[in-house]
């Protein structure tokens, strides 16, 4: 007999909006929740070391998150970027006062020797949250993009060109040194469900697949493995995940995105409009759940959540 969600053990792999979102739901409807988030995006913002999708993932599940903007903090205040500007620095990357706050502390404690770990559980328990989120790796990575205007890091494409160049490439600087955060492979391997949240498959699971381990632990996990896709109608909600499997050369649809997870995923859930791809993706070996899989409100969440868990 199956068990009650609740008790369902699950860990999900997420990065950016939509997965923090599928995230919220999951740790609402699961008392047993581990979190596990890409950290390529990382990079140092005016001397502070931030987080974005640590970041993003935290504040959702404390219901924190700025709803219209899908980062940062809500009723936030923008002085000291506001003085940054005075002063003469290239204030391209925007951080509001609040959530200056949180990139403080994770520096102060970063360069006191902490793990990546230990300081994300820290600021966990100070926001009150009861999921565990843990960083994909303790090891510093970062997503760097190969476009026609040339190389760049993660947060200069999206944030500072805002996601506009053509991407013909992909790489994570430091991958090879990286290992899986304390947590993370065992949080995998006793799981009932592992869950590819609704993230962009190339620059937000994909640094996740690629620490040296992880695919393997996926691979050998009893768990059912479970991916909803980012794709929707043909388009990304939000985000560069379209123009990315334009660019790099794959469908753009929930049938693209499943092809990238083909001998990692169990089960394919995709939204109702995209019905017709059934048999196309359980031709790859998945099978398909098809339902609503927008999440923007919390009662979505938990709705898709709980579908997901009873699988």
């Amino acid at each position: 007999m199956d068990r009650p969600a609740a008790g369902t053990r699950a860990t999900v792999l997420t990065g950016g909006g939509g997965g923090a979102r599928l995230a919220d739901g999951i740790a609402a409807a699961s008392n047993n929740a581990t979190i596990i988030v890409n950290t390529g995006d990382d990079a140092e913002i005016y001397g502070l070391w931030v987080s974005p999708d640590v970041d993003t993932v935290m504040y959702t599940l404390a219901d924190v998150i700025d709803p219209q903007a899908g980062w940062g903090r809500r009723d936030e205040t923008y002085a000291t970027q506001t003085a940054l500007a005075e002063l003469g620095e290239d204030a391209w990357f925007t951080l509001g006062d609040r959530d200056l706050a949180t990139h403080i502390t994770r520096t102060r404690r970063l360069r006191a020797g902490h793990s990546l770990t230990r300081v994300t559980a820290d600021l966990c328990e100070a926001m009150g949250l009861g999921a565990r989120v843990l960083p994909m790796s303790d090891e510093p990575v970062s997503t760097r993009l190969d476009t026609e205007h040339g190389g760049m890091a993660f947060q200069e494409y999206f944030v500072r060109r805002k996601h506009r160049d053509r991407v013909q490439a992909i790489t994570f600087d430091g991958i090879d040194a990286a290992r899986p955060a304390p947590g993370v492979v065992e949080a995998i391997s006793d799981s009932d469900a592992v869950i590819f949240g609704p993230s962009n498959p190339f620059v937000s699971i994909g640094p996740i697949l690629a620490v040296p381990g992880m695919r393997e632990a996926l691979q050998q996990s009893p768990a059912r493995r479970i991916a909803v896709s980012p794709i929707i109608g043909g388009a990304a909600l939000k985000g560069p995940a379209a123009d990315m499997l334009d660019s790099l050369g794959h469908e753009v649809s929930s049938l693209g995105v499943a092809k990238l997870y083909r001998g990692l995923i169990d089960v394919f859930v995709i939204d109702n409009r995209d019905a017709a791809a059934a048999a196309d993706i359980e031709a790859l070996g998945m099978d398909v759940r098809v339902t609503d899989t927008m999440i923007a409100q919390k009662p979505d969440r938990l709705r898709l959540a709980g579908e997901l868990l009873a699988l």
